[in-house]
């Protein structure tokens, strides 16, 4: 029944107003294909130029606030999220696809990246004097309108991690959700931007191509911070340079787990290890996406993961039984499917296990038991692509000049993880290894949200960052006397 969409369905959000247009899509249900959670509204090229200039406008005075009101602002807006978390739930478990525990942590950690963030820009924000007989300080400022495009994927976290601090900075946004997955976002964006003047947040949704052009095309947007995959990062950078727009991108990722003949992998660290593949059903630009095991310890391994994958209960998220959720949509669902197909046709050994929580609806959601494949090279496409799926490679290798060099046999460099009871082996490895992080003894996250550490290689045009992501949306400025 459409009562029981959300207030955002089928809107978007300019200059404080939620306007809504007769263009839409519907968003469904990934447990449930025939389950419409709402709609997504389809904005014109039109709308988009409207909304730019409304951003432009509130810049003008947003720019100039007080720091200490724009942080004010944002404590005072956290807490009103956090009284909404847990009844969006349940509607961002629909239209994502994770599983309960899952969708209210993301929740939780947006109402962190805020206040969080609110409390870091107070310091931040002060200007650096440097040492010297002159008298030279660091100053900040903001850049300008922010365009903040995000996947379908992680999206609350990973919008909330470039909106939070690009409008503490002084910035003002026009957001970009994904289509699949757009209503829990604009939900818990309609409480924050009510603490902010109109004009500050804006929310556009629709085309990802044809809404992309148009902010990385205009002279306005002075900034784009996109999440989402290599092949359009590459092509977002070619529309923004005639402007010589500020770019920040988090991309794709292949993260090789290396796990050396001394590792510990007892029960424990295998679950870590199952998590760090598994987690929102390998849809994960930083999930592993290869496991490269000493040799003398290869079978050992592949036979503790796959009895470990074979708890793991898939269903709808919306059970609390349920350890891993569907795919998001039907696109992946199809790619994964048919990835695993040719590995099974080219020689791959495919080993698929797990429960299925209620196999009579089995068909009626895009879900797939977790897979382990071995018996595969370096040069096989599973190996080589990012699978975005509960799907594993799993090779051997004979040294540790072999296993970095085969990590680095990659186009991307996201994360790692070094698995050893050595931490200085491991450390001296994560030296030589290309990724942005490097985990040992795990595959995770940052427990700390200030901490940001981008990818390398085709993973991401940025840099490391201990601030929430501040700098991102600030040009740092000498004054002399």
């Amino acid at each position: 029944m459409i009562s029981t969409y959300p207030v955002v369905s089928g809107k978007y959000l300019i200059n404080g107003e939620w306007k809504e247009i007769t263009e839409t899509v519907d968003v469904i249900n990934p447990a449930n294909t025939s389950e419409v959670v709402g709609q997504v509204a389809i904005c014109s090229e039109e709308i988009v130029n409207e909304t730019i200039e409304v951003a432009v406008k509130a810049y003008e005075t947003w720019s100039r606030s007080d720091v200490k009101d724009r942080a004010t602002r944002m404590n005072t807006a956290a807490e009103e999220l956090a009284k909404i978390i847990e009844e969006n739930v349940t509607v961002f478990v629909r239209e994502n696809g994770k599983t309960l525990v899952e969708a209210k942590k993301d929740l939780l950690r947006c109402v962190e990246v805020m206040k969080g963030c609110a409390t870091e820009v107070l310091n931040w924000w002060q200007p650096e004097v440097l040492p010297g007989n002159q008298n030279v300080q660091v100053r900040r400022r903001a850049r300008g309108v922010t365009a903040i495009i995000t996947p379908w994927n992680s999206p609350m976290i990973l919008t909330f991690k470039r909106v939070i601090p690009a409008i503490l900075a002084g910035n003002t946004v026009v957001v970009k959700p994904a289509t699949n997955c757009p209503l829990t976002i604009m939900t818990c964006l309609k409480v924050v931007a009510e603490h902010f003047p109109p004009g500050v947040i804006n929310i556009v949704s629709g085309s990802g191509k044809a809404i992309g052009d148009t902010l990385c095309s205009d002279s306005r947007v002075r900034t784009v911070a996109f999440v989402g995959s290599t092949e359009t990062g590459k092509e977002i950078m070619k529309k923004s340079a005639g402007n010589l727009q500020k770019v920040y991108m988090e991309l794709g990722g292949n993260d090789p787990a290396i796990i050396l003949e001394d590792a510990n992998m007892d029960e424990a660290a295998i679950k870590r290890l199952r998590m760090g593949i598994l987690r929102a059903a390998g849809q994960v630009c930083s999930a592993v996406k290869r496991v490269y095991v000493h040799e003398s310890r290869f079978d050992e391994v592949v036979k503790k993961l796959t009895k470990e994958f074979g708890r793991v209960v898939v269903g709808d998220g919306i059970q609390p039984d349920v350890t891993m959720g569907p795919l998001n949509n039907k696109a992946q669902f199809d790619y994964v499917n048919e990835l695993i197909e040719r590995t099974a046709k080219s020689g791959g050994k495919v080993v698929t296990t797990g429960i299925q929580l209620n196999p009579e609806t089995w068909d009626q959601g895009y879900y797939m038991l977790p897979s382990i494949i071995t018996g595969v090279d370096q040069q096989s496409e599973v190996v080589r692509v990012e699978q975005f799926g509960p799907v594993i490679p799993i090779l051997p290798f004979s040294d540790v000049d072999e296993a970095v060099r085969l990590a680095n046999d990659s186009e991307f460099g996201l994360r790692a993880s070094v698995w050893t009871v050595n931490e200085e082996l491991a450390i001296e490895m994560a030296d030589r290894l290309e990724a942005g992080a490097v985990f040992h003894n795990n595959h995770t996250v940052f427990s700390e949200l200030a901490l940001d550490f981008p990818g390398l290689k085709e993973s991401g045009v940025s840099r490391e960052t201990r601030h929430c992501g501040l700098e991102f949306f600030a040009d740092s400025y000498g004054f002399a006397d």
